[in-house]
Protein backbone atom coordinates (compact mmCIF):
# COMPACT_ATOMS: atom_id res chain seq x y z
CA UNK A 1 0.00 0.00 0.00
CA UNK A 2 1.17 3.47 -0.81
CA UNK A 3 1.54 6.18 1.81
CA UNK A 4 -1.76 7.17 3.39
CA UNK A 5 -2.44 10.83 4.09
CA UNK A 6 -4.91 12.47 6.45
CA UNK A 7 -8.12 13.55 4.81
CA UNK A 8 -8.97 17.24 5.19
CA UNK A 9 -11.53 17.87 2.43
CA UNK A 10 -14.60 16.86 4.43
CA UNK A 11 -17.09 18.80 2.28
CA UNK A 12 -15.85 17.02 -0.83
CA UNK A 13 -16.06 13.54 0.64
CA UNK A 14 -19.41 13.90 2.41
CA UNK A 15 -21.15 14.63 -0.90
CA UNK A 16 -19.70 11.41 -2.30
CA UNK A 17 -20.32 9.26 0.79
CA UNK A 18 -24.05 9.97 0.95
CA UNK A 19 -24.43 8.59 -2.59
CA UNK A 20 -22.64 5.28 -1.91
CA UNK A 21 -24.91 2.36 -1.07
CA UNK A 22 -22.77 0.94 1.75
CA UNK A 23 -23.23 4.20 3.66
CA UNK A 24 -26.99 4.34 3.08
CA UNK A 25 -29.17 4.92 6.13
CA UNK A 26 -26.36 6.27 8.31
CA UNK A 27 -27.25 9.23 10.49
CA UNK A 28 -25.04 12.32 10.78
CA UNK A 29 -23.20 11.02 13.85
CA UNK A 30 -22.41 7.73 12.12
CA UNK A 31 -21.27 9.50 8.94
CA UNK A 32 -18.97 11.68 11.05
CA UNK A 33 -17.43 8.56 12.63
CA UNK A 34 -16.75 7.22 9.14
CA UNK A 35 -15.27 10.57 8.06
CA UNK A 36 -12.85 10.53 11.00
CA UNK A 37 -11.46 7.16 9.92
CA UNK A 38 -10.89 8.06 6.27
CA UNK A 39 -7.43 8.45 4.81
CA UNK A 40 -6.45 9.53 1.32
CA UNK A 41 -4.16 7.80 -1.15
CA UNK A 42 -3.31 8.57 -4.78
CA UNK A 43 -2.22 6.36 -7.67
CA UNK A 44 -0.79 7.13 -11.09
CA UNK A 45 -1.98 5.61 -14.35
CA UNK A 46 -1.47 1.82 -14.52
CA UNK A 47 -0.43 1.46 -10.87
CA UNK A 48 -1.94 -1.49 -9.04
CA UNK A 49 -4.17 -0.60 -6.12
CA UNK A 50 -4.32 -4.24 -5.09
CA UNK A 51 -3.49 -7.50 -6.80
CA UNK A 52 -5.38 -10.73 -7.21
CA UNK A 53 -4.43 -13.11 -4.40
CA UNK A 54 -3.48 -10.40 -1.88
CA UNK A 55 -5.16 -10.20 1.50
CA UNK A 56 -7.78 -7.44 1.60
CA UNK A 57 -6.94 -4.51 3.86
CA UNK A 58 -9.10 -1.56 2.73
CA UNK A 59 -12.41 -0.42 1.37
CA UNK A 60 -11.67 2.04 -1.46
CA UNK A 61 -13.91 5.01 -2.28
CA UNK A 62 -13.12 6.56 -5.65
CA UNK A 63 -12.93 10.35 -5.33
CA UNK A 64 -11.29 11.03 -8.69
CA UNK A 65 -10.47 8.88 -11.68
CA UNK A 66 -11.31 5.37 -12.75
CA UNK A 67 -10.32 1.89 -11.57
CA UNK A 68 -10.33 -1.19 -13.77
CA UNK A 69 -10.79 -4.62 -12.23
CA UNK A 70 -9.00 -7.41 -14.04
CA UNK A 71 -8.63 -11.13 -13.56
CA UNK A 72 -5.50 -13.05 -14.44
CA UNK A 73 -6.17 -16.54 -15.75
CA UNK A 74 -3.26 -18.65 -16.99
CA UNK A 75 -1.05 -15.54 -17.44
CA UNK A 76 -3.72 -13.71 -19.46
CA UNK A 77 -5.44 -10.60 -18.05
CA UNK A 78 -9.16 -10.09 -18.64
CA UNK A 79 -10.80 -6.73 -18.01
CA UNK A 80 -14.03 -7.31 -16.13
CA UNK A 81 -15.34 -4.04 -14.72
CA UNK A 82 -14.58 -0.35 -14.47
CA UNK A 83 -15.54 1.83 -11.54
CA UNK A 84 -15.59 5.64 -11.48
CA UNK A 85 -15.87 8.52 -9.02
CA UNK A 86 -18.44 7.80 -6.35
CA UNK A 87 -18.04 4.03 -6.57
CA UNK A 88 -16.69 1.84 -3.82
CA UNK A 89 -14.58 -1.32 -4.24
CA UNK A 90 -12.99 -3.89 -1.98
CA UNK A 91 -15.85 -4.09 0.49
CA UNK A 92 -16.81 -7.65 -0.46
CA UNK A 93 -13.27 -8.90 0.12
CA UNK A 94 -13.11 -7.16 3.51
CA UNK A 95 -16.05 -9.10 4.95
CA UNK A 96 -15.10 -12.33 3.19
CA UNK A 97 -12.37 -14.65 4.33
CA UNK A 98 -10.66 -14.93 0.98
CA UNK A 99 -7.95 -12.93 -0.79
CA UNK A 100 -8.84 -10.52 -3.56
CA UNK A 101 -10.19 -12.49 -6.53
CA UNK A 102 -9.39 -9.65 -8.95
CA UNK A 103 -6.71 -7.01 -9.36
CA UNK A 104 -7.49 -3.28 -9.34
CA UNK A 105 -5.48 -0.93 -11.53
CA UNK A 106 -5.63 2.85 -11.88
CA UNK A 107 -6.84 4.24 -15.21
CA UNK A 108 -5.30 7.71 -15.27
CA UNK A 109 -4.56 9.50 -12.00
CA UNK A 110 -6.76 8.21 -9.19
CA UNK A 111 -7.55 9.68 -5.78
CA UNK A 112 -9.11 7.39 -3.18
CA UNK A 113 -10.44 7.62 0.33
CA UNK A 114 -9.86 4.39 2.25
CA UNK A 115 -11.25 2.74 5.34
CA UNK A 116 -9.03 0.04 6.77
CA UNK A 117 -10.35 -3.40 7.60
CA UNK A 118 -9.14 -2.82 11.15
CA UNK A 119 -11.15 0.41 11.49
CA UNK A 120 -14.27 -1.27 10.10
CA UNK A 121 -14.02 -4.10 12.61
CA UNK A 122 -13.16 -1.67 15.44
CA UNK A 123 -16.70 -0.34 15.00
CA UNK A 124 -17.86 -3.72 16.32
CA UNK A 125 -16.41 -2.74 19.71
CA UNK A 126 -17.22 0.97 19.66
CA UNK A 127 -20.55 1.26 17.80
CA UNK A 128 -22.34 -2.01 17.11
CA UNK A 129 -25.27 -0.25 15.41
CA UNK A 130 -22.92 1.40 12.90
CA UNK A 131 -21.02 -1.86 12.39
CA UNK A 132 -24.21 -3.86 11.77
CA UNK A 133 -25.60 -1.27 9.35
CA UNK A 134 -22.33 -1.18 7.37
CA UNK A 135 -22.17 -4.99 7.16
CA UNK A 136 -25.86 -5.17 6.14
CA UNK A 137 -25.28 -2.51 3.45
CA UNK A 138 -22.19 -4.32 2.18
CA UNK A 139 -24.16 -7.58 2.01
CA UNK A 140 -26.91 -5.80 0.05
CA UNK A 141 -24.36 -4.36 -2.39
CA UNK A 142 -22.80 -7.78 -2.89
CA UNK A 143 -26.26 -9.19 -3.54
CA UNK A 144 -26.98 -6.48 -6.15
CA UNK A 145 -23.69 -7.19 -7.91
CA UNK A 146 -24.36 -10.93 -7.84
CA UNK A 147 -27.78 -10.37 -9.38
CA UNK A 148 -26.21 -8.27 -12.15
CA UNK A 149 -23.68 -11.03 -12.79
CA UNK A 150 -26.44 -13.67 -12.85
CA UNK A 151 -28.42 -11.60 -15.36
CA UNK A 152 -25.34 -11.18 -17.53
CA UNK A 153 -24.65 -14.92 -17.48
CA UNK A 154 -28.28 -15.70 -18.30
CA UNK A 155 -28.07 -13.29 -21.22
CA UNK A 156 -25.07 -15.15 -22.66
CA UNK A 157 -26.64 -18.55 -22.03
CA UNK A 158 -29.83 -17.50 -23.83
CA UNK A 159 -27.86 -16.02 -26.69
CA UNK A 160 -25.63 -19.07 -27.15
CA UNK A 161 -28.04 -21.76 -25.98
Amino acid sequence: MKELMPFFEMDKIINILVKISIFGGLNDTQLYKILKTLQKVTYKDKEFIFKQGEAPTYIYIILKGKIRLIEDINYTSYQLFEFVEGNCIGEESIIGIHPHTLSAIAVGDVELAVISKKMLFDFYNTDKDLFCLLILNIAREISRRLKQTDNLLLHYIDKNG
